[in-house]
């Protein structure tokens, strides 16, 4: 039978050593390491919870994945590179066979991203991956939620809506074929965090954050948090073609109410549209403009977003993203 610190040497200890980058890592009280000269640290921490946030039946690998992959979505959206992070974990038992799959998962995209494992905890309970994860960004270039002004384009990453067709295909809520099932589960199993394009756009957008709840939800955050209204335009919110598929209305509640689609939205003055597309291409990932940042009618209005069609014509949808205390 694993021991809590057998467990955590075969498993994660020994693979822990992707750079020197530590100067003290697993196996003492607390790991030591310091920014970059000219750096700030920036800080994020996310938790899994079966059940809630995946179905307990999941592919151990993917879980292992997308722990991972929905921090490092955060430091994509500060516009951060990853160093390091820690992994707490409460497992009801410890099966070898499983937490081989979800080591295995989680350091395939630690390592494609030189994000180092320097410590954490394990403990018995219902199934919770907690991980905390570390990056460096100049201060001056941080894509803050904050930084949003009149004028400016709302952009998102990639396509969006993929991962909630995926939770109604695996919730049997409606019914594809098998290949938009498998690109849909795909997506919702296994996000790409958008590490490159946030790096990418340092200097040209001004505010961001990672689709994690839903546009609806996640955009009115930069809207609270920089004062200011939105209007975007539904029709030119991109989604994939095996999304395009399902019917129209299931299409805009997937795109803008469904979570878990760990693309970015950001904003970025009109003047830089070029070096935004270009930003998108030199990575290879696609990026679309959706909309614009108004100001407030006055300072005591509450900031929101107004939906229209691509004729123009005022749409009235009511959309919530997901919350984490109450089912979607």
């Amino acid at each position: 039978m694993l021991s809590e610190f057998s467990l955590i040497d075969r498993f994660f200890a020994r693979r822990a050593r992707i750079t020197p980058r530590a100067v003290l890592g697993i196996g003492d009280d607390c790991a030591l390491f310091a920014p970059s000269a000219g750096e700030m640290l920036a800080i994020s921490t996310d938790m899994l919870v079966e059940g809630r946030h995946f179905l307990a039946d999941v592919d151990p690998h993917a879980l292992g994945h997308k722990a991972l992959a929905v921090n490092l979505s955060d430091l994509a959206a500060m516009g951060a590179k990853p160093q390091a992070f820690t992994l707490a974990l409460a497992l009801p038992q410890a099966r070898e066979e499983w937490l081989a799959a979800f080591s295995e998962g989680m350091f395939e995209i630690a390592e494609r991203f030189d994000c180092e494992l320097v410590g954490g905890d394990t403990t018995g309970g219902p199934l919770n991956i907690c991980i905390t994860v570390f990056g460096e960004v100049p201060p001056q270039l941080a894509l803050r939620r904050d930084a949003a002004q009149p004028g400016d384009d709302i952009w998102v990453s990639g396509t969006l809506g993929d991962a909630r067709a995926g939770l109604g295909v695996l919730r049997q809520e409606w019914s594809v074929d098998a290949g938009d099932a498998a690109t849909f589960c795909r997506a919702l199993e296994r996000p790409e965090p958008r590490v490159a394009l946030g790096l990418a756009l340092r200097g040209h957008a001004r505010s961001a954050l990672d689709i994690s709840d839903g546009l609806a939800g996640d955009l009115l955050h930069i809207l609270e948090r920089s004062r200011v209204n939105a209007t975007v335009d539904v029709d030119a919110v991109p989604r994939s073609a095996a999304l395009r598929r399902l019917p129209s209305d299931l299409q805009r509640r997937c795109t803008l109410a469904g979570g878990d689609d760990y693309e970015l939205c950001f904003t970025a003055p009109a003047a830089a549209r070029a070096a935004i597309e270009a930003a998108g291409y030199s990575v290879a990932v696609p990026v679309t403009r959706i909309g614009t940042i108004s100001a407030l009618q006055n300072a005591a209005a509450e900031p929101a977003i107004s939906w229209h069609d691509a004729a123009g014509m005022p749409l009235t949808l009511t959309l919530q993203g997901f919350d984490h205390f109450h089912a979607n």
